[in-house]
C-alpha cells in the first residue's frame, strides 16, 4: 500500500475483512482497503450517538451530494474534538484520514468504480437514518432488499468488477453472469448480520425485519448464500477465491447457528471459527501454480 497509514486503519477498523485483504493480490488490497474505510468513516457518522440525528443526516446528505456532482473531496467530516470520548479517538483518526484516502484514491484507475460504490453506501446508511428516525414500523420486504443492496449488495458488483479489472483470469465466466451473483452474495451476508442482530436492534429502534417472517427471511438469506456459492464455484483455485469464500464460510454458520438457536442468544463467530475456516480452505492455496491463478 502507497500510505503507512492504511494498514494501521485497517488493522483499528477493519477486523475480519483486514484478514480478508490480506489474503487478495496485491492489486486488489489498495482500492478494497480504500473502499472499506471511506465506507466505515461515513458509518462512523452515521452511528455516532453523540450528535443529534438532524446533524448526522446532513452530514450524509452533504457527502452524498458532493459523490453525485463529483467532488468528495470538498467533505469535511470531523465533527466538534468533544464528540468522541477517549476511548473513540481511533474513530475520529478515521474521520480526520478521509482527506488523505481520497488524495490517495485519485491515482488509482479504481476510483470511479470506489466513489460511485461509497455513494451508494452512504445512501443506504441515509436510508436507515431517516427510515427509523422516527417510525419503529418494521422495513417492508421490498425495503430490507433494497437496504441490503445498497449496503452489501452493492459491494459484491464492485468487488466482481475489480476482479475482472485486476485478475480477470480468475473468473471463469463473463461479468453478466457474476457481477449478479456477486450482488446477491453481498446481500445474503448482510441479512445474516440483521437476523443475527435482530434482538439488539430493536432495543434501540430500528425493526429491520417483521418477526413473523423470520422463516422466510431465513430461507432468503440461505437462498442468497447459495447464489454466493455458485458465484465462488465460478473463480479458479487460489488466493482471490481463498478471501472471497472465508465471509460465505462464516455466515453461513453464523445462520445454522442462530436458527438453531432461535431468540435465546445472539450467535458469534469466535477466533476459532475463522481459524477453522481458514484451515479447511488452506488446499486451495496449495495447488500447482498453474491452476492458482494471482497467487
Amino acid at each position: 500500500m502507497r500510505a503507512p497509514e492504511i494498514p494501521a486503519l485497517l488493522r483499528d477498523h477493519a477486523r475480519t475483512f483486514a484478514l480478508t485483504l490480506r489474503l487478495l493480490p496485491w492489486a486488489l488490497r489498495e482500492p478494497l482497503g480504500i473502499a472499506y474505510l471511506l465506507a466505515r468513516a461515513s458509518d462512523t457518522v452515521a452511528d455516532e450517538g453523540t450528535l443529534p440525528p438532524e446533524r448526522r443526516i446532513e452530514m450524509l446528505r452533504e457527502l452524498h451530494d458532493l459523490l453525485r456532482r463529483g467532488d468528495a473531496a470538498s467533505w469535511k467530516p470531523t465533527p466538534p474534538s468533544d464528540v468522541f470520548s477517549s476511548e473513540e479517538q481511533k474513530l475520529g483518526e478515521l474521520l480526520a484520514a478521509v482527506p488523505r484516502l481520497l488524495r490517495i484514491l485519485e491515482s488509482l484507475p479504481d476510483r470511479e468504480e470506489i466513489l460511485s460504490l461509497w455513494q451508494t453506501i452512504v445512501e443506504g446508511q441515509l436510508f436507515d437514518l431517516q427510515r427509523f428516525g422516527h417510525d419503529e414500523v418494521p422495513l417492508s420486504r421490498a425495503e430490507l432488499e433494497r437496504y441490503c443492496y445498497l449496503v452489501a449488495g452493492s459491494v459484491g458488483e464492485t468487488w466482481t468488477r475489480l476482479i475482472a479489472r485486476h485478475a480477470a483470469e480468475v473468473i471463469t465466466q463473463e461479468l453478466a453472469v457474476m457481477v449478479p451473483l456477486g450482488c446477491s452474495y453481498g446481500k445474503g451476508l448482510q441479512l445474516v448480520n440483521i437476523l443475527r442482530d435482530r434482538a439488539a436492534d430493536r432495543a434501540i429502534g430500528r425493526h429491520y425485519i417483521q418477526e413473523e417472517e423470520t422463516g422466510e427471511l431465513f430461507d432468503l438469506a440461505e437462498g442468497w448464500l447459495a447464489e454466493g456459492l455458485k458465484y465462488l464455484s465460478l473463480l479458479r483455485p487460489g488466493r482471490t477465491l481463498y478471501a472471497t469464500a472465508l465471509p460465505h464460510d462464516l455466515a453461513l454458520r453464523t445462520l445454522r447457528g442462530i436458527r438453531s438457536a432461535g431468540n435465546a442468544r445472539q450467535m458469534k463467530v469466535t477466533r476459532t471459527d475463522v481459524r477453522r475456516v481458514l484451515a479447511r480452505n488452506l488446499p486451495s492455496l496449495l495447488l500447482p501454480r498453474r491452476g492458482n491463478p494471482v497467487s
